[in-house]
């Protein structure tokens, strides 16, 4: 029976472990920044999708040149206030001041890399 328990015990700590380190690795990918800037365009779509886990996502067109095809920058968004103001402008220019984080593990925390943190409309 002896045997059994610790059987059973390593199992346990096995399972602690890989949990353990499944959130640190979490915890890494979402509070270390691999990079870090700002875009500015035309906000071309916004809004919340997912099926259990809802994330605020979104499309920016970036112009070059006037007649060249726009490049899209799509962005995900985790701060309600930052969503609530995206969409009070909506269909203006905007400049978006974002971080990326590579590796996150799953789309419960957003569909893209980028997250934005903030938002300005573009004075001209």
């Amino acid at each position: 029976m002896s045997g059994l328990r610790k059987l059973l015990a390593g199992l346990v700590a096995l399972i602690v472990i890989v949990v353990s380190l499944f959130f640190a690795y979490v915890w890494i990918t979402l509070h270390w920044t691999y990079s870090a800037g700002e875009r500015a365009g035309l906000m071309q779509k916004f809004s919340q999708k997912g099926w259990i886990c809802k994330t605020w996502e979104g499309e920016l067109l970036l112009t070059t040149m006037p007649g060249l095809v726009p490049e899209k920058f799509e962005f995900t968004v985790r701060d309600e206030a930052v969503a609530r103001q995206l969409i009070d402008n909506a269909g203006k220019r905007l400049v978006l001041t974002y971080v990326q984080h590579k590796g996150v593990p799953s789309s419960c925390f957003g569909d893209t890399e980028y997250f934005v943190e903030k938002m300005q409309v573009f004075k001209e």
